[in-house]
């Protein structure tokens, strides 16, 4: 059994993965309308339980989760600890005697609350001394109702104001302006600004590797001479293939021991992390795990389509769906500079054919589109079992892939 959901990261002021949104279904065909929200919470909290630990897909950050009133009473969120869960009120619970009772008491348990889309009425000042986030609809509220909110709350410092639906980085800074302290949206998916500038001797370097390694057959005294030109990345690799993680007899002392100690899909993880990672540090890192998500997945699903991808090139083709947002310049421009195979900048420029069609199954599931996730999964001739058992694996494996470069 897996989730069927999607993970939207919240970031705080940093651009660091504070949570997770969880936006879950009990399969890719159960969307809204014809699931109640009722029905959906309690998917969620049976799956959760029973199925696959939350903190499995959320890489142990808390996770916001929709509540109804009648899931609340249930006391559905006491099932997850305080550590697991962040009890999100949805929008179309109505504030009264009931609820507050009930917020009072999971908040003297230990719980954090959140009010979902708020809608600002006098009559949630109640409730204000048990809530910890007030999660705003960026796109649908007005300055002025945010500094309205902002007056209803200051007497109340503990309460930290959600931004979400935050599509652009001039978003993003004006948010910040009004002092929003957690942040839920693409913008961190996006190009902050458009510039061009020039990559430096070891991202040339990583780039010219990745290619080498995206071919079928690795070209081992190629790879190694770009290697030695490069010392800081030639350091890399020799701490990263002496770690214990892989079996050897002796210490490795020259670049080749240790591309054949790696082997060329550890190798080709290795600079796909290495690339994606320090290309902008300043970068959100959750936008680094979300480009290893999206290889990992394209990698392992390369050979359920038809005809199969190499997935060599799918994983690469997947790490690179990202790159102009975590370069922040034009796609056109950045693959300009990039010795990459054709077959891969024509995928990205073009978001034509099969590996194309394996991004946009992506962008869908991350954003919970759920009805345009059935309709590339059914034109692509997939099994809708396989694609939610990938996503689940490759979001485990970019974690671990994280977690070991932290």
């Amino acid at each position: 059994m897996y989730f069927y959901a999607a993970r939207q990261p919240i970031l705080d002021k940093e651009k660091k993965l504070f949570a997770y949104e969880l936006l879950f279904r009990d399969s890719i065909d159960n969307i809204f309308p014809d699931i109640d929200a009722d029905e959906a919470t309690t998917k969620m909290i049976e799956a959760s339980n029973f199925n696959l630990g939350i903190s499995e897909f959320t890489g142990n950050k808390p996770a916001f989760i929709n509540f109804t009133l009648e899931t609340l009473a249930q006391g559905y969120p006491e099932t997850l600890t305080t550590e697991e869960v962040v009890v999100e009120i949805l929008e179309t619970v109505k504030p009264g005697k009931k609820l507050l009772a009930i917020c009072k008491d999971l908040h003297e348990k230990g719980y954090t609350i959140a009010l979902d889309d708020y809608i600002h009425q006098p009559v949630w000042q109640h409730f204000y001394p048990f809530i910890s986030i007030i999660k705003i609809d960026w796109q649908d509220t007005s300055i002025a109702t945010i500094k309205d909110v902002k007056v209803a709350i200051q007497d109340f410092p503990h309460i930290k104001l959600l931004a979400e639906k935050v599509e652009t980085y001039e978003e993003y800074n004006q948010a910040l302006e009004l002092d929003f302290e957690l942040f839920q949206g693409f913008f961190f998916a996006k190009p902050e600004m458009v510039k061009t500038k020039s990559l430096s001797p070891s991202q040339m370097a990583m780039a010219e590797l990745l290619y080498e390694t995206s071919k079928k057959d690795l070209d081992l005294a190629s790879i190694t001479s770009v290697f030695e030109r490069d010392v800081t990345l030639s350091y890399k690799l020799l701490r990263y293939a002496n770690s214990a993680i892989f079996k050897r007899r002796n210490e490795i002392s020259t670049i080749k021991q240790a591309l054949v100690t790696l082997g060329s899909e550890e190798l080709k993880r290795f600079l796909g992390l290495m690339f994606a990672s320090n290309i902008n540090p300043d970068k959100p890192s959750e936008l680094i795990n979300a480009a290893m998500v999206r290889a990992k997945f394209c990698e392992l699903m390369a050979s359920e389509v038809k005809p199969p991808i190499d997935n060599s090139i799918a994983f690469l083709t997947g790490l690179l769906s990202l790159i102009d947002a975590i370069v922040d310049e034009e796609l056109t421009s950045i693959l300009s500079k990039l010795p990459l195979a054709q077959e891969i900048k024509d995928t990205l420029l073009t978001r034509k054919g099969a590996m194309a069609a394996l991004i946009m199954l992506l962008e869908f599931i991350e954003r919970a589109e759920w009805s345009k996730t059935s309709a590339v999964i059914e034109t692509l001739g997939l099994e809708k079992s396989d694609v939610i058992k990938s996503y689940n694996e490759a979001i485990a494996w970019a974690d671990e892939q994280s977690s070991t470069k932290n």
